[in-house]
């Protein structure tokens, strides 16, 4: 998603989206900076809901490293798969420290992203992907600009192209260029939506002013809307195990600066037809150690608290950041597990 990177340019706050070559992939040496507060200066760790744990700041050596759109986690924990708006995967493996906090990430591998005709169109227009899900053995890929959301193989999803794509149900003429289909989820299985994949578009609007959603299958399929309010786009979302959702979403405007901020969203309330919308319970601004902040997934941890992992897209200039923060969900209703 580069219109950050565009209104930052106005106001001369970035030097510019930088351009890299992106035909090439392989191994990714990643650096990791810890982030010990986010508030700088402060031992504050308790922000709204969310009780923050420790981040990294990376940087490679490869140049491909960057423009971090979404990010999941597979059932260990460690090992996760990410998709860069470039058109690249990007995996790898999360280490602790002995206090169990986020120290770096080793065995990273970037790989252009193979197209439905066998061919790697890295680079923005028919690859910009977006939002991502592993779902049983395949992986869910959403785009904008070329809106749709493909599947391919898992494994060998690096070097295979989409093995089918699944209706996105929005007509396609209502989705803008750049501000489509940025988030893509799936639901419990044991919920009302039972393991249905959920699209939210980040600014494409109704009439209402609401952003365009759908129920991409399951027995609840079909299309719904989620409020949109304050100037804050949808950029990525996780169903918590009680099915309810977490919505995140992020804002920059010449009032505000860059923002950021997490909805919770009842999983009830999402079904076809439906205005949903939720409690705010996490925000933050620039004076806190974020940026533009595009993915979040979730995890229960081994202490049985909901842990979640928040990373930033740097857009490839030289004045952000590419962060993966770690926070607690310290909201109790939010954390109960069947």
């Amino acid at each position: 998603m580069k219109r950050l990177c565009r209104a930052t340019m106005l106001v001369m706050l970035l030097a510019g989206c930088g351009s890299v070559d992106t035909s090439e992939g392989g191994s990714a040496d990643i650096h990791a900076t810890a982030i010990s507060a986010f508030k700088p200066g402060s031992e504050q760790t308790r922000f709204g809901a969310l009780e923050f744990l420790g981040g990294l700041e990376l940087s490679s050596g490869n140049a491909l490293l960057g423009a971090l759109s979404a990010i999941r986690f597979r059932p260990d924990q460690r090992h996760f798969v990410s998709v860069l708006d470039t058109g690249h995967w990007l995996t790898g493996t999360i280490e602790r420290d002995e206090d169990g906090k986020l120290k770096g990430i080793v065995d990273a591998r970037i790989m252009p992203m193979v197209d439905r005709f066998g061919e790697t169109d890295a680079g923005k227009g028919a690859m910009d992907a977006e939002g991502l899900v592993l779902r049983g053995n395949h992986v869910l890929v959403s785009y904008e600009q070329n809106h749709r959301v493909d599947s391919y193989p898992d494994p060998g999803f690096e070097t295979s192209p989409p093995d089918g794509s699944i209706p996105i149900l929005i007509p396609k003429k209502q989705l803008h260029g750049n501000r489509s289909l940025e988030t893509l989820m799936t639901a419990p299985q044991s919920s009302p939506l039972a393991g249905a994949a959920v699209i939210v578009a980040e600014r494409s609007l109704d009439d209402e002013g609401n952003m365009l959603a759908a129920i991409l299958d399951g027995p609840l399929k079909g299309r719904f809307t989620v409020r949109h309010s304050d100037d804050f786009d949808a950029s990525d979302g996780v169903f918590l195990p009680d099915g309810d959702l977490l919505l995140l979403e992020r804002r920059f405007d010449l009032a505000h600066g860059i923002g950021v901020r997490i909805r919770r969203i009842a999983g009830g309330d999402i079904k076809p037809g439906a205005v949903v919308d939720g409690n705010v319970i996490f925000e933050a601004g620039s004076n806190l150690q974020i940026d533009n902040m595009e993915g979040l997934d979730a995890f229960r941890a081994a202490d049985g608290t909901i842990h979640l992992i928040m990373v930033s897209d740097d857009n490839h200039s030289i004045l952000q950041r590419s962060l993966m923060l770690e926070f607690r969900l310290r909201d109790d209703t939010a954390v109960s597990m069947k």
